[in-house]
């Protein structure tokens, strides 16, 4: 068995310096004594210790090794590493959803008395879990604008502990100078969490432009195809070990099967977002003409705001856009139900199209005064593009904007 091991390590190691795509395939893959090619799925609960003081041992911390599935698990292990490499990391931690990564960064490094920052341009989901569970326990929270940068500059505190934000943003399109809040976070000796789901590793790297945590919800594109839930906090090797003890009391962990089903889909993960982004630019080129259309929200088209800065952080500029329509919630829930073969829901990094009105469903748990302040109109509609044929996207799209009166 260590002769194997050995095998294993040496397997490992020569994938150093490799591509990414290379490491999407590659990375974290141990195999077991039956050789096995594709990656094995472990389902089990526990594991047997040859003695009782090999159980001591492992339990105590001083041996490595699987204890209990809710801490450590070989095919989420396998996962975990392999999108750690993916994102430049040193590890990562693997959860039930992404939002029970957000949950274990909050619980991880905020205590009450803390303060945290957080852009006002997050997922209706972040918001309440900030404003409704962690201000219940004495966490102090402002909201920033996003793209203002002498807006995060004022907010901060002393006792700022966290600054949190996703970039390109849910579901406006906004794109955040990183390297620069980065730094802000860095002076104020703050850690800094991205939300990397609009773009993944495939396109953008956040540790690599200064920040401390990257988190992801994998049931959007690291899935790919809208089968399983699943989320992860990638940093450092000290900043994970924190949120894993979360992880290990609280129990949002991540099941054997979910990781194995992301593994299948980090193999594609390249290809795909190269697919996703070349079918949203396409898509947003065309809503760009259509006069029933106000405005799109897309960092691919040089008439955003951050055009030049999505150029200069992000490889590709992802699948989801939204627009706004002329008119209000009334067009554009017409323009939603013309539709007949994009899907209506809320999820997105799916193979298949998706569509939803925000601001009835992502942000609808939020105040009408909060949406308001997040740009969450009623006449917004955001689109997150699949693998389908552009045209017959479009042509969808085209039977519910072509019978607005405009």
């Amino acid at each position: 068995m260590n002769e194997f091991s050995e095998l294993n390590d040496r397997y490992q190691s020569d994938l150093d310096g490799c591509s990414f795509e290379t490491l999407a395939v590659r990375a974290g893959q141990v195999r077991t004594v039956e050789c096995e090619h594709g990656e094995a799925i472990f389902p089990t609960s526990s594991y047997v210790f040859s003695s009782a003081a090999e159980a001591a041992a492992r339990f105590s911390g001083s041996s490595a090794g699987n204890v209990y599935s809710r801490y450590t698990n070989p095919t989420v292990r396998t996962f975990e590493q392999r999108l750690a490499a993916l994102e430049g990391g040193e590890a990562c931690a693997a959860t039930a959803s992404g939002m029970a990564a957000i949950y274990a960064v909050a619980i991880a490094f905020l205590k009450a008395g803390d303060h945290m920052l957080c852009s006002r341009s997050v997922f209706g989901a972040t918001t309440v879990l900030f404003e409704k569970y962690l201000r219940k326990f004495g966490v102090e929270i402002t909201y920033v604008e996003l793209l203002n940068l002498d807006d995060w500059q004022a907010k901060l505190q002393p006792n700022t502990k966290l600054l949190f934000l996703e970039s390109p943003s849910n579901p406006l399109n906004e794109v955040a100078d990183i390297r620069a809040i980065a730094a802000l976070a860095k002076q104020a000796g703050a850690l800094f969490a991205v939300d990397n789901c609009f773009c993944t590793p495939a396109s953008q790297q956040p540790l690599a432009l200064g920040a401390d945590l990257v988190i992801h919800s994998a049931t959007k594109y690291i899935d790919g195809q809208g089968r399983c839930l699943g989320g992860a906090v990638v940093g450092s090797q000290e900043l994970i070990e924190q949120v894993v003890g979360v992880l290990r009391s609280a129990g949002p962990t991540m099941s054997p099967f979910n990781a194995w089903v992301f593994l299948k889909g980090l193999e594609t993960l390249s290809i795909r977002m190269q697919a996703h982004s070349a079918n949203a630019l396409a898509l947003a080129q065309w809503l760009e003409q259509h006069p029933a259309v106000v405005k799109v929200n897309y960092c691919g088209l040089p008439s955003h705001p951050q055009y030049e800065l999505a150029q200069q952080q992000q490889k590709l500029f992802g699948g989801v856009l939204s627009f706004e329509v002329k008119g209000g919630r009334e067009e554009a829930w017409q323009v939603v139900d013309a539709t007949r073969m994009i899907s209506i829901t809320a999820n997105l990094g799916d193979t298949k199209t998706t569509i939803t009105h925000p601001a009835t469903t992502t942000h609808g748990r939020l105040s009408e005064a909060d949406r308001a302040r997040a740009g969450i109109a009623d006449g917004l509609l955001r689109v997150a593009v699949g693998l389908e044929s552009v045209a017959d996207i479009q042509r969808d799209l085209a039977r519910g904007l072509d019978a607005l009166k405009v």
